[in-house]
């Protein structure tokens, strides 16, 4: 059955204006000109053919016709809103779209995301490797995992864990000719480094700190990311200085090992965030994927 009905958009202006009694408050609320909504209310009246105000010198009263059609007219626009969020809560529970660096993702999120799909089936994932920094508010990616110094403005942030930088390598080079026991062996060994920013831990800084200015730090290959000096690490072609974080289930497998002493370690000012945008904080996907991943930084605090 067809329903013949005026433009919502006049409906819209005479009951913003009926609620407020007010073109002024109503053309605030639509954001749009006073004129404007005068201007839809007076071509509402004419299409109808029946005055809904009666106006006044500073003043807008409802006829008995604007009276009668409000609360109806109200309700109808609640229904309209209830049906709108309805099919945008439906939107939401499908791809969730995760934005993460390609190393932290590779070596830290996907071998843990199966404890996240047996929680939540019906939430489908999509991760977008990339260092680049999505637009959580303009809708590029529901969340993303960065890895920096915080203060990131127009989202909301949750701390996950610091990260440490340690030498890591293969259980092989404990052995053979030059056995890696101290940092003063590094001079026999490959040095793996990673294109880091001038703020971030290098090998030069760390061998500085451990009193090894002689050692010459760029005598090995250079990697654009972490997960590729990893793979060099395992494959027994060096030492790599990288995030505990990062190859903590190799260290926990033996598959690498720390060749020193902890306090050799180097700490670093940056840490993991989980974020996403403030006014998305309690859509159902995003609120189950933020809950799981606190809880495993949560855990991996405590390990």
């Amino acid at each position: 059955m067809v329903r013949p009905l005026p433009p919502l958009n006049a409906l819209r202006a005479f009951e913003a204006a009926g609620r407020h009694l007010s073109f002024t408050r109503a053309a605030a609320e639509l954001n749009v000109t006073p004129a404007a909504v005068s201007h839809q209310v007076k071509a509402l009246e004419d299409l109808l053919g029946v005055p809904l105000f009666r106006r006044l010198t500073r003043a807008l009263m409802l006829t008995e016709a604007g009276q009668a059609a409000l609360p109806l007219l109200g309700q109808g626009f609640d229904r309209l809103a209830q049906g709108v969020e309805a099919m945008r809560a439906h939107s939401e529970s499908g791809v969730l779209t995760i934005s993460v660096s390609p190393s932290f993702g590779g070596m830290w999120l996907v071998p843990r995301l199966e404890r996240f799909r047996c929680r939540h089936p019906e939430i489908e994932i999509r991760i977008d490797g990339t260092d680049r920094l999505a637009d959580l508010v303009r809708g590029e990616a529901d969340i993303a995992i960065r890895y920096g110094p915080g203060g990131y403005d127009g989202v909301r942030i949750d701390w996950l864990f610091h990260q440490i930088n340690t030498p890591v390598c293969s259980p092989a080079l404990l052995t053979g000719e030059h056995p890696l026991r101290t940092p003063e062996d590094l001079r026999h060994h490959t040095l793996l480094h990673i294109d880091w920013t001038d703020t971030e831990p290098s090998w030069r800084m760390w061998l500085t700190a451990a009193g090894l200015q002689d050692i010459v730090p760029a005598s090995g290959p250079w990697f654009s990311m972490e997960s590729m000096a990893v793979q060099s690490a395992l494959d027994g072609a060096g030492v790599a200085l990288v995030g505990d974080v990062l190859v903590a289930d190799h260290l926990a497998t033996g598959r690498l090992v720390r060749p020193f002493d902890p306090s050799f370690s180097t700490p670093l000012a940056f840490s993991y965030y989980l974020l996403c945008a403030e006014d998305r904080v309690e859509v159902p996907k995003i609120a189950a994927f933020r809950e799981w991943l606190l809880e495993e930084a949560r855990e991996l605090q405590s390990a």
